[in-house]
Parts: C-alpha cells; sequence; structure tokens
C-alpha cells in the first residue's frame, strides 16, 4: 500500500475539494491516461487495486505511471466511543483528487490494450472517469 514515509502532521483537517485541477491535467510520460471526472478522496487501497488490474491486463509489455500519492491521514475513532478525548488515530490514506487531474498514464501498448486496461483500473474507482490520448503540441504552428 502507498503511504507517506514520515509526515509533519499526524492528523490533518479534512479540507474542501472545491474548483479543477490545475496541476497534473495533461498526460506527461504515458500516450494514454486517465482523468476523473468527479471530485474525490481515492485510497491506497482503490490505487493498488487499479496499478494492478492495468498490469496484469497488458501482463509484460508497457509502461504504468501512477500519478496520484495518498498523503492525507483520515482518522476514525474507536466503535462505542463516547464524544470528546481528542481526535481519532490515523486509519488510512488517501489522495485528493479533482476534476480534470490525470491519475494513471499507460504507455509502450497498443490502442486497444491501453484502453482496456484504462477501463479496467476505471473500475476499480469511486468516480466516474474518462480515457485520454496525450495532445502532441507542435512547434512553430501558430497563426
Amino acid at each position: 500500500m502507498l503511504m507517506p514515509k514520515r509526515v509533519k502532521r499526524r492528523r490533518v483537517f479534512r479540507g474542501r475539494m472545491k474548483g479543477k485541477a490545475i496541476r497534473g491535467s495533461q498526460v506527461t510520460y504515458g500516450d494514454y491516461g486517465l482523468v476523473a471526472c468527479e471530485p474525490s478522496w481515492i485510497t491506497s487501497n482503490q490505487i493498488e487495486a487499479s496499478r494492478i488490474a492495468m498490469t496484469r491486463y497488458i501482463k509484460r509489455g508497457g509502461q504504468v505511471w501512477i500519478k496520484i500519492f495518498p498523503d492525507k491521514p483520515v482518522t476514525k475513532k474507536p466503535a462505542e466511543t463516547r464524544m470528546g478525548s481528542g481526535k481519532g488515530a490515523p486509519e488510512y490514506w488517501v489522495a485528493v483528487v479533482k476534476p480534470g487531474r490525470v491519475m494513471f498514464e499507460i504507455a509502450g501498448v497498443d490502442d486497444e490494450t491501453a484502453h482496456e486496461a484504462l477501463r479496467l483500473a476505471m473500475h476499480k474507482l469511486p468516480i466516474k472517469c474518462k480515457i485520454v490520448k496525450k495532445e502532441v503540441v507542435k512547434e512553430g504552428a501558430e497563426q
């Protein structure tokens, strides 16, 4: 499971997920990417399940990049505990994902294989996603 080696603060606020993703909204490494269409917390278990689904489908060929990292701890208090006495202990880790964020990238396989691998990964995630192809920007084509 993905999690930070060490953190500055053990417990953090829940925060807000308003707006669209500015950073990480372009396909940079691979040829195809999986883009989030909704805001959500993606847990480390869900990221790992998606990774396994993609790598199993593409077998030995191709390369997969994970562009999100679960660096936010989510706390939980034990069952049947009275109110008060502080915040609970960290239970699991999440990555905060906003709409437009490229979560996974894939390269080195043909179009059909890439689409199917990303589709399998999409089913492991709790949000709506779409598959995008890398846009090739041509130099000196301004008019």
